[in-house]
């Protein structure tokens, strides 16, 4: 219909221009039908796709940007859908690309408004597990960075709000859908996340040691002891909490945490042959006088503290 209506109106253009050159007439034309035909036609151009572009062909060009990790081109497309096709077919499924695609394209805060958008519009939805678990991959630590693998962070240092974040999505995840396809992988992370922040608590404890603050060291050992069963940080949660009760002259507290880290950890550097626990292993070592004067905020000391994080952990990279 559209192009039979170009060639009456061709037609009747050509009958007004009788008094021009037949050359002339013939450029004019040419020139309206490569006008008419690029309004009928959709194309996508640098990056573009006009108005006139069906959802399905966004949706599409959207999918392929994404496969080919072009994720700006993505987001254009997917929002484009959101603008004209509010309520289409693949709506949904736009928006939940679109959680993908500002994630892929290092955009965190955009990723999760539009999870949270999802799971509040969409609660029911048969794919809200997917925005569940991309919540949690988006505070999930990235452990595989070039720095980190070059000068070997150790991430439990570092700040873990994000981590705990992270470990609480993939709760939720696990907890209301146990049979999703993402929760094999989020019990992984969240196995590598429980080592993380058990393993931040026992350097938290460590630093109380050094400042002789004895009771904020035990109970952070006792905190493992009560949220991170079966985790590395077990053995030395033990051993700080047999060290701050001594220190505290609570020696049947600390008497009962010898004897469950000599009965589970028998190998434990702190016990001496006989199993008894050497009191003097954390402090033996000598300490600059800079870190002396300052009350060890300055300079490093050569205290091993309890740290057996290599002896006992088996997971030390995050998975991929």
């Amino acid at each position: 219909m559209m192009f039979t209506s170009f060639f009456l109106s061709a037609k009747s253009t050509s009958v007004a221009l009788r008094s021009l050159s037949s050359k002339r007439t013939f450029t004019i034309l040419a020139c309206l039908t490569s006008l008419l035909i690029a309004g009928c036609v959709s194309t996508k151009e640098d990056g573009f796709l006009s108005t006139n572009t069906s959802e399905a062909e966004l949706y599409k060009s959207a999918q392929k940007s994404l496969r080919r990790r072009r994720f700006q081109d993505a987001i254009e497309d997917l929002q484009t859908m959101e603008k004209l096709y509010p309520f289409g077919e693949y709506s949904k499924s736009a928006q939940l690309s679109l959680i993908y695609a500002h994630f892929g394209d290092e955009e965190p805060e955009s990723a999760r408004a539009m999870a949270n958008r999802f799971i509040r519009l969409h609660p029911q939805h048969r794919n809200v597990d997917y925005a569940y678990y991309m919540k949690g991959l988006m505070d999930f630590p990235k452990a595989k960075t070039i720095f980190q693998r070059v000068f070997k962070v150790d991430l439990s240092k570092r700040d873990i709000s994000e981590a705990r974040a992270s470990f609480n999505e993939f709760s939720t995840l696990v907890k209301r859908f146990p049979k999703s396809e993402y929760t094999p992988d989020a019990l992984k992370r969240m196995e590598f996340l429980r080592n993380l922040l058990a393993r931040h608590e026992i350097h938290v404890a460590n630093y109380y040691f050094k400042r002789k603050a004895y009771l904020a060291a035990a109970n952070r050992g006792r905190y493992v002891i009560e949220n991170f069963q079966r985790t590395p940080a077990i053995p030395d949660a033990l051993a700080i909490m047999a060290q701050g009760y001594h220190e505290m002259k609570l020696h049947d507290l600390s008497d009962d945490s010898v004897r469950t880290l000599r009965q589970n950890f028998p190998d434990y550097p702190a016990l001496n042959a006989d199993g008894s626990f050497d009191f003097g292993y954390y402090s033996s070592f000598t300490r600059s006088w800079i870190n002396r004067l300052t009350f060890g905020v300055i300079g490093n000391s050569s205290s091993p503290g309890f740290n057996t994080e290599a002896q006992y952990n088996k997971i030390t990279e995050a998975p991929e």
